[in-house]
């Protein structure tokens, strides 16, 4: 604990609200804050006692008298160890290309979340081998709300797929579990564009990047005066969604009480504000999100058993990526294409070396995980396509022993072709494969599918079932 307590962060802020928040962030995980106003004091600063124990320096893109990544650039010539988090209000893949390339560690769109930025300073100051190559980054590229964007060919990505299309065109609660960066908020908004409310208001409240004293005026509102602090009247997530869609982000993380009070709204269907005299009867339909089984927090006594009952009558699974490896080709692609179509990047292919490299590893973070990992890869690319060089913290974490002569290409292909002992596998199993990859990488537009394999859509369907298949349509 003395180590953690000795750590010094620099801040180069000239917002005084701001540098007293992110200093009372910094110290309840045991970190000292130096606020600095500018850029000369900053690098003035490096050179002093203090600056010889700094261990992170936080900076705000508007500091005085210099352009931001030109200090960022300044600050990592002087010290090349030293982790830079760079805080901004620009959303701008450009911005965040030009930090990475001057040094920055991590990228941050403010207002950042407390446990956002407690992330950050914990990811870029650990000494475990992977973090600082496979760091999660906050950028962010627009993409279209709709299921076709949601790429896999897996059985159970494609289920769980079915099963929230289906649920989209109801009216009914539903609940989506998966792990963080699953894409459990890109398929909340393909739900949203699909259903009979798309037109209606929507709002999506993520709970964890809520402090826990403010959750519940945040979804129920308050009315003026209602405790200490409220100076004005405000209007709550679940009145704003009136007559629409209320998604809730990491619900597990929901207090008790708070949990109680929205099964009472859920039931009642309506909404009294704290310090409110009277309900107001609302419409809404909840989509819950949830990094936890919720079943298992019910059996641990954190989840209230008749909120389960009342927000999962649907429920939809999404798999990690580590039960998925073979959808990592198409998605690889999918992000490449993506970020090639940014400001200050460009296409690039990836090599069969490449894919092999990142389908072996497990990836904790899943899909939000490799997208950031492709972005920072495509930032320092210098070449037409990602080799396994461009990852050399994967290489290293995971080692030669892990590549083998002929997994590159088969990986490359989705399809594998031969058993571990060097035989070919059966007909069906191979048919069955590259079916699975063919809906993947048409997104599961069947009659397209259909043509492009040289079959009719009924004999489509009718292999389907064969096969077993039929989650996967």
């Amino acid at each position: 604990m003395a180590e953690i307590e000795q750590r010094l962060l620099m801040l180069i802020d000239d917002e005084p609200a701001q540098s007293r928040l992110i200093t009372a962030l910094a110290a309840r995980e045991g970190w000292r804050t130096l606020v600095v106003r500018d850029a000369e004091t900053a690098i003035a600063t490096l050179g002093t006692r203090q600056g010889m124990q700094l261990s992170a320096i936080v900076l705000d893109q508007w500091v005085p008298g210099d352009e931001a990544c030109t200090l960022i650039a300044e600050l990592k010539s002087r010290r090349p160890a030293l982790p830079i988090l760079m805080l901004t209000t620009s959303a701008s893949p450009l911005l965040a290309v030009e930090a990475m390339r001057a040094g920055a560690t991590d990228y941050l769109i403010k207002p950042v979340a407390p446990d956002r930025l407690m992330l950050a300073l914990r990811m870029a100051t650990t000494r475990e081998a992977p973090r600082d190559e496979l760091q999660p980054l906050t950028e962010k590229m627009a993409s279209s709300p709709d299921f076709d964007a949601m790429i896999g060919a897996a059985p159970t990505f494609r289920t769980a797929l079915a099963i929230a299309a289906k649920a989209a065109r109801g009216h009914g609660p539903v609940l989506i579990e998966g792990e963080s960066g699953t894409g459990k908020e890109m398929l909340v908004r393909a739900m949203q564009a699909a259903s009979p409310r798309a037109k209606a208001p929507f709002r999506l409240l993520n709970i964890g990047g809520i402090p826990a004293n403010s959750v519940e005026s945040a979804l129920f509102g308050h009315e003026k005066g209602a405790f200490p602090g409220a100076f004005d009247r405000h209007i709550g997530a679940l009145q704003h969604a009136d007559g629409g869609t209320l998604a809730l982000d990491e619900i597990d993380r929901l207090p008790m009480h708070v949990q109680q009070r929205l099964l009472e709204s859920i039931q009642r269907g309506d909404v009294r504000p704290i310090g409110a005299r009277h309900s107001f009867r609302i419409d809404v339909r909840l989509v819950a999100a949830s990094n936890l089984p919720l079943r298992d927090m019910v059996a641990g006594g954190h989840f209230l058993p008749e909120l389960l009952a009342a927000i999962g009558t649907v429920t939809v699974n999404l798999p990690p990526l580590r039960e998925r490896p073979g959808d990592i080709p198409a998605l690889a692609r999918h992000f490449l294409a993506r970020i090639g179509e940014q400001p200050g990047l460009r296409a690039l292919g990836i090599t069969d070396g490449a894919l092999a490299l990142l389908a072996a590893y497990d990836w904790p973070g899943n899909v939000r995980q490799l997208q950031a990992v492709l972005f920072r890869a495509a930032v320092f690319c210098d070449g037409d396509a990602l080799t396994s060089d461009d990852f050399p913290q994967l290489s290293n974490l995971l080692g030669s022993d892990s590549m083998n002569g002929t997994a590159p290409l088969q990986e490359s292909a989705g399809v594998v072709l031969y058993t571990p002992d060097g035989n070919l596998r059966p007909l069906e199993e191979i048919e069955a494969d590259v079916i699975r990859l063919a809906i993947g990488h048409y997104r599961g537009r069947m009659t397209e599918v259909a043509r492009r394999l040289g079959i009719g859509r009924s004999t489509l369907y009718r292999k389907l079932g064969e096969l077993g298949l039929e989650g996967a349509a």
